[in-house]
């Protein structure tokens, strides 16, 4: 059954995917295109075209195309975007079903499902006969386990009968697609995918374990034509009450995929045990045994897909394909999945697995596949493109994926830290060491072993600084924090004899002088802070090619222009320290454009007592009044949200001034209202002043709070400040002592 023929194997080819799934809950539709904007967007197109890919995962959905029938199909998306894609040089690999139950006049359990897709799939070849590739209908075995045991998606079933009749249905439509297309074409091929994993158990679920992993196969197996009466799982098909004929059907009709779709997520390989007690409730079931993610639970991490490749060319001996490899995470974890991935199939290619192709998904990224969009909540994973600007922003992956592509080895050096799936903060319980050996990877072994360049991190004692570090560390990003003693910023000499000695691949400029008021007497020492010593670093930056974040403020503004700013607004600071600000903007971008320049505004955070939020929430919960002006109007800005996107955005190469904060336009005195309402605490106490009857203040903008035209990258300011409570907790119970610097004791400036 192998195809040994090694000429037919050549460079492993890297395709992309676009999330276009359209699933039903109910009587609801969720379709991801309207999420992600793609619908309307041709010009997708070529950003695609230009990551290198040779092939596409491409919707052209039955839910969508002919919901009310053949004869009243609309071919008109699918007549524009096709033939783009074929004169792009990119082979669409058409999908006709993705984690749907077809129109609503159809489902997963009807038995004319299969009849109705294969005409659906007969008018689709017809229409377009030069395409080669197609994928009828996506992951049948993971969709029937959602729509048929599970209960999550239509028809919402419980039980294994259900599941079964959904998963030869999607079959039996493949088969028939298959044939109805390639009476078209006939050398038209099937990428059939499925989700590819693998379930390790304590002794005691054994046999539960043994099920799940010959069931993962069941879909697969079908279209071969190797279930019988031998097969290891036919009891399991008779005892759910599946007539024989159903099944032996595929026997008579097997449909082989050309190529084996494997999707592989961090959620696809599981651990079970029967000591539910040691886990998260959420990972208990109605059996009583936990059912989580082996990353979160076994000390030892497994291997990755490799293996599990190995297994499918030992069943198989079909050529594979990844068809998704996809994880939601921060950036250098998305790139460290990425490249673990590449590097694995290139493994088992040279072990002499047929492996044709890495597909990156989703290029776009996903929404709300956190409550396996049950829901519209809008939690969005961003993929190679972040649709949270104006336009698509392409993100590191996308320049790993041209680097990939093109054969290039990759640049980024935070891949030399290792996936949050092999750090040892990944637990969700007691670690459980395994009878079994695991071998390490090649990078996992090797990472001590290598050089690594840090984040150098100036401003060691600050707010800004220490919550970098400590963000940092949670993402295995290598970083060292320099007090001025180590690298005084103003002095090019330091700066440059830092960057030698630690050889850094960015710098964060975290430090500066942040007192507002005291700055109209203190200019000279301001300014040399602000605004010389980001100049410093810019040029040694420039001249050594590393990539510089620095950070301006709000306060460059003069509150004139009646609502929020944007980054090409004119500046026009009103004191001592916005002038400070608008100088190093200007000249840190004349002398280094590649330069990150964020204006923020208005910190607040668990980590440092000093700042507003934490000031009036102390307060407030003790039962003092608290007093804050009420016409000032700022953007609030939760630190871990700023150094998070901030992390981001360094690694993605932005560049250019960027205004980073949590939204919301309130005065300070509407601040303290709003986390005293979410506290719990007596709002009432809040004694609201013009800022003028604050002594020692320099002029302000009355309104300075920050929009944005590049792109909205944090969450809102409730979201922000439920999360900073919880946070505050979690600080108390550990006994956190960490105290920043007192920066924003007027008002929470920047």
């Amino acid at each position: 059954m192998k195809n040994d023929d090694l000429n037919q194997r050549g460079k492993i080819e890297l395709w992309g995917g676009l999330e276009g799934t359209v699933n039903r809950v109910r009587d609801r539709y969720f379709s991801q295109m309207d999420q992600n904007g793609h619908a309307t967007r041709i010009g997708d197109l070529d950003r695609f075209a230009a990551l290198g890919i040779t092939a596409l995962r491409y919707p052209v959905l039955w839910e969508l195309t002919a919901p009310d029938g053949i004869e009243s199909a609309d071919w008109s998306w699918a007549d524009e975007r096709l033939p783009a894609l074929r004169d792009l040089g990119v082979s669409p690999i058409v999908g006709l079903v993705h984690h749907g139950s077809g129109p609503r006049h159809t489902s997963l359990v009807d038995p004319g499902f299969a009849p109705k897709l294969a005409e659906y799939a007969g008018a689709v070849a017809r229409r377009y006969p030069w395409v080669e590739y197609y994928t009828p209908v996506n992951e049948p075995c993971t969709t029937a386990r959602f729509a048929g045991l599970y209960g999550v998606w239509y028809p919402h079933g419980h039980d294994d009968l259900t599941f079964l009749q959904a998963l030869l249905n999607q079959c039996k439509g493949v088969v028939l697609s298959m044939r109805a297309i390639r009476e078209v074409n006939p050398d038209a091929k099937l990428v059939q995918t499925d989700d590819l994993g693998k379930t390790y158990s304590t002794p005691e679920l054994a046999d539960w374990a043994d099920f799940y992993n010959e069931r993962r196969w069941l879909a697969w197996d079908l279209l071969c034509g190797m279930i019988d009466e031998d097969h290891q799982l036919w009891p399991y098909l008779m005892k759910s009450g599946i007539p024989p004929e159903d099944v032996l059907w595929f026997r008579a009709n097997p449909c082989p995929p050309d190529v084996m779709g494997l999707n592989y997520y961090i959620t696809s390989e599981r651990w079970l045990d029967h000591r539910g007690e040691r886990y998260p409730q959420q990972y208990v079931g109605a059996h009583g045994f936990a059912d989580i993610e082996t990353a979160r639970a076994l000390a030892t991490p497994t291997p990755g897909i490799g293996p599990l490749m190995e297994e499918v060319w030992e069943r198989y001996g079909l050529p594979m394909a990844v068809t998704e490899a996809h994880i939601d995470a921060n950036r250098e974890d998305q790139l460290r999945w990425l490249h673990e991935v590449w590097n694995a199939a290139h493994d088992v290619q040279k072990k002499g697995g047929d492996v044709r192709a890495v597909t990156v998904w989703s290029l776009l990224g996903s929404y709300d596949w956190n409550c396996l969009v049950t829901e519209c909540h809008g939690y969005y994973e961003n993929g190679a493109y972040d649709l949270r600007s104006p336009e698509p922003r392409p993100t590191a992956l996308a320049g790993l994926m041209r680097e990939l592509a093109s054969g290039r080895a990759p640049s980024a050096p935070v891949l030399q830290g290792l996936g949050w799936w092999r750090r040892p903060g990944r637990f969700l319980c007691p670690p459980v060491a395994t009878s079994t050996t695991v071998a390490a990877l090649p990078a996992e072994r090797n990472a001590e072993k290598r050089p690594v360049q840090p984040i150098l991190i100036s401003g060691a004692t600050g707010t800004l600084g220490s919550a970098f570090a400590r963000i940092c560390a949670e993402r295995n990003l290598a970083f060292k924090v320099l007090t001025r003693q180590q690298m005084d910023i103003a002095d090019p000499a330091s700066v440059d004899a830092a960057i030698r000695r630690y050889q850094p691949w960015a710098i964060v400029n975290a430090g500066g002088y942040v007192r507002v008021h005291d700055a109209e007497q203190d200019s000279g020492r301001c300014q040399r802070e602000n605004a010389q010593g980001p100049v410093v670093l810019a040029i040694a930056c420039a001249r050594h090619d590393i990539r510089l974040l620095t950070f301006s403020s709000d306060l460059v503004f003069d509150g004139s222009k009646g609502g929020p700013y944007v980054e090409s607004d004119p500046v026009a600071p009103l004191n001592v320290y916005g002038q400070s600000k608008a100088d190093a903007e200007r000249r840190v971008l004349a002398v280094n454009p590649e330069a990150l320049m964020v204006r923020t505004s208005a910190f607040f955070g668990p980590w440092d007592r000093h700042n507003f939020v934490t000031l009036a929430l102390q307060a407030l919960a003790d039962g003092r009044r608290f007093t804050a002006a009420d016409d000032l109007v700022v953007s609030p800005t939760y630190v871990p949200d700023l150094v998070q996107a901030c992390l981001d955005m360094l690694i993605d190469r932005e560049r250019g001034i960027w205004h980073l904060s949590n939204g919301a336009a309130v005065s300070w005195a509407d601040l303290a209202r709003r986390v005293a309402a979410l506290a719990g605490a007596d709002a009432a106490l809040v004694d609201a002043i013009p800022a003028t009857a604050l002594a020692g203040q320099a002029p302000q903008p009355r309104y300075s709070a920050l929009g944005s035209e590049r792109g909205t990258l944090l969450p809102t300011l409730d979201d922000a400040l439920a999360r900073y409570l919880k946070a505050v907790q979690e600080v108390a119970r550990e006994g956190d002592t960490h105290v920043g610097a007192a920066q924003a004791a007027h008002y929470g400036s920047s």
